[in-house]
């Protein structure tokens, strides 16, 4: 696969909040931005910087908004270890994070370059993070094979099992299948979120109410699955019971396919099963789930 390679640096301006999955960037020419692709056209801020998306990985939410209700957020623990291991893996020799998730770095900025394929609907550049110099030109698209993905952020978040992956269709079958492989080995392993049943995603999350997924001892879930629980449960804070979520789910109408299926489908519910109105669990592995960037 080629990918558009920016030269440029990650910037963490004061009042920033990254978190294990996003990290801001600045090209040493602005300009770049303008090569990216995509369905919507990246707008940088002022001073030309974006905040990346990694690509193929979701970490545990640091703060999360979404449609309704207070900004909520995962079990700050693993959330945090993400986040300050993506940073350090950058270059930045320290991070100091305050209570509002804002941090401070020294330095401010280190040297680096993404790789990236696209944007996506919402505007965000979606890209693999590398440090140093990069192998090739600025502006230039380049070949990225599995010796380069093992180079990147993305591949070394996976291999401490500190992030999910979360695919998407434009992401080639052979990293997808690479960086599932890395996956099943930090699981065996007991990294990070795999570590002694710390994720609950597939056995079942018993809710009871917000704090079921939101406190310290909180249920580690798919952050994917989070999103969708933390705003079904915004519109029904009264009513712990799940038994209307799969509904939801269906409205929500994430598309995917299974990778050992072929046809597409629409909503997790298919992927979700609720037991006895308040346990929620997963039916499949989030490796094994692709899905469409529309």
């Amino acid at each position: 696969m080629s990918m558009l390679l920016i030269k440029g640096t990650f910037r963490v301006p004061p009042k920033s909040k990254p978190d294990g999955d996003t990290v801001p960037f600045i090209p040493d020419n602005v300009a770049d931005w303008k090569l990216v692709p995509g369905c919507k056209q990246i707008v940088p801020a002022a001073d030309g910087r974006v905040s990346v998306r990694l690509e193929s990985v979701d970490a545990l939410e640091t703060h999360y908004e979404g449609a309704y209700g207070p900004e909520q957020h995962q079990p700050l623990d693993l959330a945090h270890r993400a986040a300050n291991e993506l940073l350090a893996w950058v270059g930045f020799a320290s991070v100091d994070r305050h209570e509002d998730e804002t941090v401070a770095t020294i330095p401010e900025s280190v040297p680096g370059f993404i790789l990236t394929g696209g944007s996506d609907i919402y505007g965000r550049c979606v890209a693999l993070v590398g440090r140093g110099t990069p192998p090739a030109a600025s502006g230039y698209e380049i070949r990225v094979d599995q010796e380069l993905l093992k180079k990147t952020a993305n591949f070394h978040l996976i291999s401490l099992g500190l992030v999910y992956p979360t695919f998407y269709s434009a992401f080639p079958r052979e990293l997808r299948e690479f960086l599932t492989t890395e996956t099943q080995k930090a699981r065996a392993a007991k990294k990070g979120v795999w570590a002694d049943d710390v994720d609950v995603t597939m056995k079942g999350a018993k809710i009871t109410g917000m704090p079921s997924i939101t406190a310290a001892d909180g249920a580690v879930i798919l952050p994917k699955l989070f999103r969708r629980l933390k705003e079904y449960l915004d519109l029904k804070p009264y009513e712990p019971l799940l038994n209307c979520f799969p509904s939801y789910l269906a409205g929500a109408g994430d598309k995917f396919r299974i990778t050992s299926e072929p046809e597409q489908k629409v909503g997790l519910h298919r992927v979700v099963e609720i037991i006895n109105g308040h346990t929620v669990r997963m039916t499949r592995q989030p490796e094994e789930l692709v899905f469409d960037e529309k």
